[in-house]
């Protein structure tokens, strides 16, 4: 095998894991916190406020940890040193935030929010070297398509090997805190494993490009806000991921207090996480026949329509099946777009500032995901006191019709809008197609900025 395929399976191999360790955290936190560690409703509430704005504050953080990537120089290369150090300290951090210390008043919510914060920059630093990383694999943009929808077919695989089967893995290992710790454990081996293939068998070009000075602390604000299609990208991610997030967070509850039978949650998020591997697997193909513009275009009116769908299918399984289907197809889709457009912001960057800050770009990605994953569980964590879910020590076991129609809003029509928006503002500000990215390419090559 030649080292350019290597390189793509090693990468994409690389995320199995992390995305395992990552789905754990980001689709049962807020359960774990609120049906199965028996807190009172002002721990909560605190605890709650203490996620949303930690993940704001932590996410002003990644574009300095990218920054710190950027000036890297070793033997071992600028990316897989922090992708090592991140991942080890993130697993340390993260089994304390799944251990029972017997609390459950203020000494929780400060035992907890000190490892999250310490877990979330942890894992920020191995996010952002790992898939900066990618970009100095190739500057071909079919290449990087290729690269990137095997990463994400790797990451969906460890993604949804847990949305999928969670709540039985918990179960299986003995329920209860006893289940979500055991279960923590073991997607924290399966993190360190998988990213073993790619510090280990993938192989950069370090040659590809011209040696730069580094880049100072004064110098950080100027590469992300004069590169105005990073910050374009950016803000069409960010309202993206509030919606997706938001939705996503809310499946686990819709099974139980909107359709009525949880146990049926394997099925809905299976059907996801089929739609979204398949959606991967062809989107190299159908790539070929439609520009990125287009594209995206029929990816969220795909994802419109299936939010339609959704939002009337309530006690239909075969429906919400359908819908998720529908939904996750056109968001796969869009996840993807969003990957190859921040990554050609780096070449854009380069072109007009002169600077390749790879890392410093790509930190904008756990910027986002933080930004709206926080934003998301400020959603979910009113709705779930607002409807009545979340009332004592004990979450009820039932909501009125009220309360369904409110959560249904909160799930469905504010990420939909969300989405809708982000991708409006795509339209109208960014500029980065097909013939303006080759041409800045060609440009930097004949500037010696890029050796062929």
């Amino acid at each position: 095998m030649d080292q350019e395929r290597k390189n793509k399976y090693f990468f994409g191999l690389g995320t199995v894991g992390r995305d395992m360790f990552y789905a754990f955290e980001a689709n049962a936190i807020i359960y774990f916190l609120s049906n199965i560690l028996e807190l009172p409703l002002t721990t909560f509430a605190m605890v709650s406020l203490v996620l949303t704005v930690l993940r704001v504050f932590d996410a002003l953080n990644d574009p300095i940890t990218g920054l710190i990537i950027d000036n890297i120089r070793s033997p071992w290369g600028k990316y897989k040193p922090p992708m090592l150090i991140g991942c080890l300290l993130a697993v340390v951090f993260y089994l304390i935030m799944f251990a029972d210390f017997g609390f459950t008043d203020i000494r929780f919510v400060i035992v907890f929010g000190m490892a999250y914060l310490l877990w979330d920059i942890s894992y920020g630093i191995n996010d952002i070297a790992y898939w900066s990383m990618m970009t100095s694999l190739s500057l071909d943009q079919k290449q990087r398509e290729n690269i990137g929808a095997f990463a994400r077919i790797c990451a969906n695989v460890g993604m949804f090997v847990v949305m999928v089967g969670y709540p039985f893995f918990t179960e299986m290992l003995g329920g209860g805190k006893k289940g979500y710790f055991s279960l923590a454990v073991i997607c924290s081996v399966a993190m360190i494993l998988f990213q073993m293939f790619t510090i280990i068998g993938v192989k950069e070009n370090k040659e590809q490009f011209k040696e730069e000075e580094n880049t100072s602390l004064r110098d950080l604000f100027t590469v992300l806000f004069n590169n105005d299609q990073l910050m374009w990208v950016t803000l069409s991610m960010a309202l993206f991921m509030v919606g997706y997030c938001a939705t996503t967070s809310f499946a686990l509850y819709y099974m139980q207090y909107i359709f009525g039978d949880v146990d049926k949650y394997a099925i809905l998020a299976a059907a996801c996480g089929v739609a979204q591997l398949v959606a991967l697997v062809i989107f190299p193909l159908v790539s070929k026949h439609f520009n990125r513009k287009k594209l995206y275009g029929l990816s969220t009116l795909v994802v419109v329509i299936g939010y339609c769908m959704f939002f009337f299918a309530d006690h239909s399984l075969g429906l919400l099946a359908a819908s998720a289907v529908v939904i996750f197809i056109g968001e796969a889709f869009i996840q993807l777009l969003m990957l190859m457009f921040l990554a050609d912001t780096i070449e854009y960057g380069q072109w007009k500032m002169g600077k390749r800050n790879d890392s410093i770009t790509f930190s904008i990605q756990p910027l986002i995901n933080k930004i709206g994953g926080a934003l998301a569980t400020g959603i979910v964590s009113i709705t779930l006191m607002i409807t009545g879910i979340k009332q004592g020590d004990v979450a009820s076991e039932s909501i009125d019709s009220i309360g369904k129609l409110i959560f249904k809003n909160s799930m469905l029509i504010i990420p939909l809008i969300l989405i809708a928006l982000g991708y409006y503002i795509y339209t109208r500000k960014f500029e980065l197609d097909e013939e303006r990215y080759a041409k800045i390419v060609q440009d930097l090559k004949d500037r010696g900025d890029i050796r062929e």
